[in-house]
């Protein structure tokens, strides 16, 4: 007799056509189902379903549960057989829960994300360069006056505590993408390749960006206007900061910020997903490409 496997958020249960044959119901509380829907949520097979299926002609509707039988993702009775949650004990307010709890869990891990305390970093540098570079501006001019020396000291040591902490930032910056990014801080450098990840609001965000999108990361004012009043778009963002863009002739400076745009999607790719070193490979393309950009 044909079988059907079907999860709901408070059990699992199988089935014929027409009703539940026999259901294993998840533990009665909130972190107990909310742990088991984070599960779901990675593919894995719950223990449930794998202690309910003692057949093999057992039809699922979920990829991740191939394992334990077909899949047939359209078979109307996934649909049109209803199991009802207030019929075994579980209340709809009790789903609330579950959800609120998951909700903050997400919300945890998000805050904990390593790339999101390097997007705090990189703004603090920002906003310590931008610091850095007024209080220079006024030394400067207030170290002309005569008889200003004794009273600019005080500044002067501000302003070496705040370009001490410009240079403990950055190391750190470039510590945590060795150990979070490698791939991209191998091919465009650490600075600029946690000042990419910051534009983007996150690896994984970044991770999803066509290399065209990430070519011009940076460059949106210039972008905006060429949208509002036309013109020439723009050709480069931040990459431009790389000095092979940047030392590069006018003429080619537009094909070697694409050529890095293109290798950093894939380098990201690599740092979220599959977690593999592709940095050698991906700097030797880089190079080949680079010998013929120059020839032309």
């Amino acid at each position: 007799m044909t079988q059907y496997l079907i999860t709901k958020w408070f059990g699992t249960f199988l089935c014929d056509k027409t009703t539940v044959q026999r259901e294993i119901l998840f533990p009665k509380h909130e972190k107990e189902i909310a742990m088991r829907l984070r599960q779901i949520e990675k593919n894995t097979i719950l223990d449930e379903e794998k202690k309910i299926v003692n057949s093999p002609s057992v039809i699922v509707n979920e990829k991740r549960l191939q394992d334990l039988g077909s899949y047939v993702h359209d078979d109307p009775v996934f649909t049109t057989l209803l199991i009802n949650p207030e019929d075994y004990g579980f209340p709809l307010k009790l789903l609330h829960e579950v959800m609120m709890h998951i909700t903050l869990e997400r919300v945890d891990e998000q805050l904990k994300s390593e790339d999101l305390q390097l997007i705090q970093m990189v703004n603090a540098l920002d906003d310590l360069i931008q610091t850095a570079n007024l209080l220079s501006e006024r030394l400067s001019c207030w170290s002309l006056l005569p008889t200003s020396k004794k009273k600019v000291e005080p500044f002067e040591k501000t302003l070496s505590a705040v370009n001490d902490e410009i240079a403990r930032l950055q190391q750190q910056i470039e510590a945590d993408m060795e150990a979070i990014a490698p791939n991209t801080s191998s091919i465009i450098g650490p600075l600029i390749g946690a000042r990419l990840i910051a534009l983007a609001g996150g690896m994984q965000k970044m991770a999803m960006l066509p290399a065209s999108t990430i070519q011009i990361l940076g460059a949106e004012k210039a972008l905006f206007r060429f949208k509002k009043d036309g013109g020439r778009p723009p050709k480069h963002g931040v990459i431009f900061q790389h000095s092979l863009v940047n030392c590069a002739p006018k003429t080619q400076r537009g094909k070697i910020a694409r050529l890095f745009a293109t290798k950093l999607s894939t380098a990201i790719k690599a740092d979220v997903f599959t977690k593999r070193n592709i940095a050698n490979e991906l700097q030797e393309d880089i190079n080949a490409r680079l010998q013929e950009i120059r020839k032309k």
